[in-house]
């Protein structure tokens, strides 16, 4: 019936439901469809058709419609980021991301960007956020404050010890505030550097450029902080070496002393008539982790593939590991329907009760991101390629597949002439076809970890 195997413990209904589609006539083709998305979790549908005509003479080349296809319906991927939405979306978006930070450490020559970037002070920092009370955690020594030696997968870590002390409001503001505070934190740093090699910001621009990738990732307390890969290149980019004064050690100490400096620092105002009498100082907390990027393994933990896998993997992932939603949410109600655990509850009321006192900073838009509105995957501009070049380099190749499936790979793509009408059909999966799709998902990842496994053996063998 099927190279899919049904999945064992399904409620009766999925299960009716997935013998339906199993049995369908157009089974195969549907299955085939859900491969091409990658086991897509939310596909989108679309019906429509698309017409390939010579230029020249007006013959038809190739006509597709999708009223062949089952239930009339084309399924391409969704290409949500979040692994909660969408696990295989999201493993594209965490591999676009992954090659993005590796091409600005290793560099690439068919992304322009030069291998020569190895050779240029570069380090991974982490910025954290400031303490907002006392929180269960698994200290390296000895017990937690309130006397338990917790599990890892104990669901009080990162709570507060003392809920009522515990500064809800500032979490959520200091997550509202935090895009603005790394902007605040980079042009401190340009100025730092300029002051430990002499020079005034003008002449720096002049002759040093600095970069960064980073990404977003939420603690367990739901405060939020950021990974980040900062170079410094020469005037022109990762193109053009940077000035022999730069160097890993200057580009550490001035990261250190910007990040504490009184300029990185944003301060909301009180408001008595809400009863928030002193405001508050935002700024990064005092554990700040700087080290240097390594070209190669050497002993180190921070090598190039490690960085970029390390970042890659929270590029997918928003607040959820908090308990709150992957979405906006509308009431409070939502929140018992749910299910969401105490302190991400208290962390959504905090952004609720805000809202009307800093109407500007939106936060009960941004409620289900505990306050945070910024993007969670970002670079300055000539740090590396961008998501865009690399989804458009796919998309390229997987024209160029589509042409030779369609015996036009020895036609000039200039002498085609493509008509084409889509129109949106809904999104999604029956219970039985989500079941389903979740296997070949399963399947296919199964067939990319093997194949990188492969891979690395090969690669292993040869520095032997």
């Amino acid at each position: 019936m099927t190279d899919t195997a049904p999945i064992a413990g399904l409620d009766p209904i999925t299960l009716g439901d997935l013998l339906r589609v199993a049995g369908l006539p157009g089974f195969d083709r549907w299955q085939d469809q859900i491969k091409r998305t990658g086991g897509c979790a939310d596909p989108i549908h679309l019906r429509g058709w698309a017409l390939h005509k010579d230029k020249t003479t007006g013959e038809t080349l190739h006509h597709y419609s999708t009223e062949q296809e089952p239930g009339g319906r084309l399924r391409v991927a969704c290409g949500n980021r979040r692994a909660s939405r969408c696990p295989s979306c999201a493993w594209t978006y965490a591999g676009d991301t992954y090659h993005l930070i590796r091409t600005g450490l290793a560099g690439d020559e068919g992304k322009d960007i030069p291998a020569t970037v190895r050779d240029h002070p570069r380090v991974f920092a982490t910025f954290t956020a400031p303490s907002f009370g006392p929180v269960h955690n698994r200290p390296d020594r000895g017990r937690c404050r309130c006397g338990t030696r917790h599990t890892e997968d104990d669901p009080v870590l990162g709570t507060p010890l003392d809920p009522w002390s515990y500064d809800y409001a500032g979490t959520v503001l200091f997550n509202n505030h935090a895009g603005e505070l790394w902007m605040r934190f980079a042009n401190r740093l340009r100025r730092e550097i300029a002051k430990r090699a002499g020079l005034t910001q003008r002449e720096l621009a002049d002759t040093c450029r600095l970069s960064y990738g980073k990404v977003a990732e939420f603690q367990k307390r739901g405060a939020i902080h950021f990974h980040a890969v900062i170079r410094l290149d020469g005037p022109d980019g990762p193109d053009s070496p940077p000035p022999s004064w730069a160097s890993t050690e200057l580009l550490t100490d001035a990261i250190r002393a910007a990040a504490v400096h009184p300029y990185t620092t944003i301060t909301v105002p009180p408001n008595e008539e809400a009863g928030y009498l002193n405001g508050w100082r935002l700024r990064w907390g005092k554990q700040l982790d700087v080290r240097p990027v390594k070209a190669f393994g050497d002993g180190s933990d921070l090598t190039e593939q490690a960085v970029a896998s390390y970042v890659a993997k929270y590029a997918t992932k928003a607040a959820e590991n908090t308990g709150t939603l992957d979405r906006r949410i509308g009431e409070l109600a939502e929140l018992d329907r749910h299910g969401v655990p105490d302190h991400a509850r208290r962390l959504i009321t905090a952004c609720r009760d805000l809202d009307d006192v800093y109407p500007d900073r939106r936060l009960w838009a941004w409620a289900h991101m505990l306050g945070f509105r910024g993007h969670f995957s970002s670079k300055s501009r000539r740090y590396s390629t961008t998501l865009g070049v690399l989804r458009q380099t796919r998309a390229d190749y997987r024209a160029n597949q589509e042409r030779a499936a369609l015996g036009l790979d020895d036609v000039e793509p200039d002498t085609v002439l493509v008509l084409a009408d889509w129109q949106y059909a809904g999104h999604g999966h029956t219970p039985g076809e989500s079941a389903l799709a979740a296997t070949i998902a399963r399947d296919l990842q199964l067939n990319r970890e093997t194949a990188r496994e492969e891979l690395a053996a090969v690669e292993g063998s040869d520095h032997a």
